[in-house]
């Protein structure tokens, strides 16, 4: 992926609309209970991008915030309720789930917090108990 290349994402019903550039931080699945309960799915593809990276370039007064923990502000657009992104202040990256920008190539690099998972996916890609070490995790990996 080159560094100048954007893509345009946008929620369900199109009233908010982002563009990110660049290259991910990282990208993968989380399986863990809060990611599965706010996505209402099995397992959420995310993509993980420094805050500069995004730029909302529409409906930015749609975009609605929750935040159960300080780790991570919920953002999900008001009009449609259609999820968008999770800031996490802590980790200094927006989670841009993968679904809403669909002409990104995403290719999932690591599965974390697996242990929790309740959909098995054998796909080759390394699985982590929680998350990796500089994320502050046991950086531990669990078997397919």
């Amino acid at each position: 992926m080159s560094n100048d290349k954007s893509y345009i994402g946008r929620c369900f019903c199109g009233e908010v609309q982002f563009t990110v550039k660049g290259e991910p931080e990282a990208m993968g699945y989380c399986h863990c209970e809060s990611c599965r309960h706010w996505s209402a799915g099995p397992v959420n593809a995310f993509t993980l991008w420094k805050p500069e990276a995004l730029e909302v370039t529409q409906g930015v007064d749609k975009i609605g915030t929750y935040n159960k923990t300080p780790a991570s502000y919920r953002k999900w657009c008001r009009s449609c309720g259609g999820h968008i992104f999770t800031e996490h202040p802590e980790m200094g990256l927006i989670d841009v789930y993968a679904a809403v920008i669909p002409e990104f190539p995403f290719e999932a690099g690591v599965h974390v917090n697996y242990q929790e998972a309740v959909l098995r996916i054998k796909d080759g890609v390394t699985k982590m108990k929680d998350v990796p070490v500089e994320m502050g995790g046991s950086g531990e990996t669990v078997a397919e």
